[in-house]
């Protein structure tokens, strides 16, 4: 796993806290949106469709560090819109440095070389910029809409590095990625020695201009097992064992809707990151008020039915993980043996902090490992 130990150390001790606490429902990652803004117009995305006026608000400084005291999780993802584009963003990212928060700053990148030169940021074991990379270069510049992206991105990914900043890559797959493709971009984003990699399907945005090409979960399955299958030991995921094997089908997590709970403009937004059903003014009241029981899979809702996206998933994979010994030990022991729960020979079950608890699905059909 790309992830630091003091970062492992820092997640584990906040959820062995709320265990003893007895809190069931607890978040994990705080998804704070200070804009939606974007300097690109991509097809899958349902962030910018915005009327102009709001386009052009920004959450001050202060809202941010509001929220994230109110929220208190020991990580922040800062999406958008672009963050970089914020007009405060140095400002933001040295406040929650300033609190020993664990930040990923989802970026394209467009701008970040910019940024850097103009000594926005400071190397910080607490930031790490997470650059929005959907494969290789002509697969990346069609996925954003944007020739040139790529060749921009991977520069400014070179710069950050040699800068001594943590970077990470998130990767959006769509429906006719091919597997054989992704597998050498897994190559080439090692070779440019970011941490670690983040993949995940996309999801069906309701305002996303681009509806077709969503992918469903039998398809992800199939999709990522063609990929994952024999996958080489020097790619480097910023993701847990268990939610890979999740992609693959070898595991069937239930969601965690509030693991990654979501602060902007609007206030708390609810029921998670994906979804915009209403808006709560303070935490507590997202976190009492929110029928939880509605959404994941399980809960009949069709909005999350073919939902198979991280932020829902990694934090039911992270609470099994350092929420039990157990859970730890058989963590532990697919990074160090580098093997996928589909070769494990006991049934696996991996409980969620939901009534109903996850279930090892039926083996699939073997297929064929794709060439490197």
């Amino acid at each position: 796993m790309g992830v630091p130990v003091s970062q492992m150390a820092t997640v584990a001790s906040y959820v062995i806290k709320q265990k003893l606490k007895g809190i069931k429902r607890y978040p994990l990652v705080l998804m704070l949106e200070p804009l939606f803004r974007c300097n690109l117009a991509c097809a899958g995305c349902g962030k910018i469709q915005y009327p102009g006026h709001i386009l052009r608000k920004e959450l001050s400084p202060e809202q941010c560090f509001k929220a994230v005291d109110e929220c208190d999780t020991p990580m922040v993802s800062i999406p958008g819109g672009e963050p970089l584009m914020h007009s405060q963003i140095g400002e933001i990212v040295k406040g929650l440095v300033e609190r020993k928060k664990y930040i990923y700053l989802c970026t394209n990148a467009i701008l970040l070389k910019e940024r850097l030169e103009q000594g926005v940021f400071t190397p910080s074991k607490y930031l790490t910029f997470s650059i929005h990379m959907d494969g290789a270069r002509d697969e990346h510049d069609f996925a954003v809409c944007r020739e040139g992206t790529y060749a921009k991105a991977t520069e400014a990914i070179r710069e950050a590095i040699k800068r001594g900043f943590r970077v990470t890559t998130n990767t959006t797959l769509f429906d006719g990625a091919e597997p054989e493709k992704y597998r050498r971009f897994f190559d080439e984003m090692m070779e440019l020695g970011v941490e670690g990699m983040m993949v995940s399907p996309g999801y069906s945005y309701q305002k996303a201009p681009d509806q077709e090409h969503f992918l469903k979960r039998q398809k992800s399955n199939e999709m990522f097992r063609k990929m994952f299958q024999n996958k080489k030991r020097s790619w480097v995921f910023n993701q847990s064992p268990l939610f890979l094997d999740f992609l693959m089908g070898y595991i069937d997590l239930e969601c965690t809707p509030w693991g990654n709970v979501t602060y902007n403009m609007f206030g708390w937004q609810k029921p998670c990151y994906l979804l915009q059903e209403g808006y709560t003014k303070t935490f507590k009241e997202l976190m009492e008020t929110t029928d939880w029981d509605a959404y994941g899979r399980r809960s009949g809702n069709e909005k999350c039915k073919d939902c198979m996206v991280h932020c829902g998933y990694e934090p039911t994979s992270v609470d099994y993980t350092f929420g039990s010994l157990r859970g730890f030990a058989r963590t532990a022991w697919f990074v160090l043996s580098g093997k996928s729960v589909g070769t494990y020979e006991k049934p696996m079950h991996v409980p969620a902090n939901r009534p109903n608890k996850p279930r090892k699905l039926e083996q699939p059909e073997p297929i064929s490992a794709a060439a490197d």
